[in-house]
């Protein structure tokens, strides 16, 4: 009978709650916002399904670090689910986490995806959220999302490649990827590691769509060029201008000074 009821949380029209048969829906039943945080953590541990989204959501809404062990417990509570839908309750977990937000979340997204607890629709979710969060991934887990079949989870994957023997001829393979995020993403990655092949695909991507991941990895390989267009892309995108102030105070070349010094001198901070 239990496993009958889990199995059907991820019908299709499973939703954030349970349905009524009027189509109303219920809300939570715990006051989540009446519990002090050692009984939210408690209660995260031992809620029925329409209290366990709610709860999620404080524990991330007030950046509860201790929340986190029991954040991952209730991930871990449906481990197989989720090959083609997603699993409410991970992902509610998986917000918290990034709501919370400290070096602890990051790793325990990183376990998440490491351990395969995470599926389907909820493992895209938990790639972005590791991206998103600096979370460092095993070598194996990173190849494997390199090599995965959503184009999403491989230009994220990106975010994570160091420069492993296995890794470099992945990600020069998916410089040709045919969704263009995925080749964006690995020239950046192949970029913060010094490859000097990816220069010209980084100068037309500073041209085409600068970006704040674009811009870092130019750094590591710019030349005299590069260093102009970074000029050139701090003027024409004021918002970016920071970054690009940060990047060629990284850039061990003449140019790079004079032209740091001219763009602080045009917009003093």
């Amino acid at each position: 009978m239990v496993a009958a009821e889990q199995l059907d949380l991820f019908s299709a029209s499973a939703g954030a709650a349970e349905q009524l048969p009027s189509g109303r829906t219920t809300g939570p039943v715990i006051a989540c916002n009446t519990l002090d945080d050692d009984n939210l953590v408690g209660a995260i541990l031992n809620a029925g399904l329409r209290d366990c989204l709610a709860l999620a959501a404080e524990a991330g809404r007030r950046r509860l670090h201790a929340a986190i062990p029991a954040l991952e417990a209730l991930c871990q509570r449906f481990t197989g689910f989720g090959v083609d839908r997603i699993v409410p309750e991970q992902a509610a977990a998986l917000d918290a986490l990034v709501m919370i937000g400290c070096p602890d979340a990051a790793q325990t997204v990183a376990r998440l995806i490491a351990k395969r607890v995470v599926q389907g629709p909820c493992l895209r979710q938990a790639a972005a959220a590791a991206a998103r969060l600096g979370a460092k991934l095993p070598a194996g887990a990173v190849m494997d999302l390199l090599r995965h079949h959503d184009p999403q989870i491989r230009a994220d994957a990106c975010r994570f490649a160091h420069p492993w023997r296995e890794a470099i001829p992945l990600l020069r393979d998916l410089l040709d990827d045919l969704h263009s995020d995925v080749g964006r993403a690995a020239a950046c990655a192949l970029g913060q590691m010094g490859r000097s092949e990816v220069r010209p695909l980084l100068a037309r991507y500073l041209r085409e769509k600068p970006s704040v991941e674009v811009i870092d990895a130019m750094a590591p390989l710019a030349d005299e060029d590069c260093v102009i267009l970074l000029g050139r892309v701090a003027r024409a995108v004021p918002d970016l201008c920071g970054t690009v102030l940060s990047a060629l105070d990284a850039i061990d070349h003449p140019r790079a000074e004079k032209i740091a010094n001219a763009i602080r001198e045009e917009w003093p901070t």
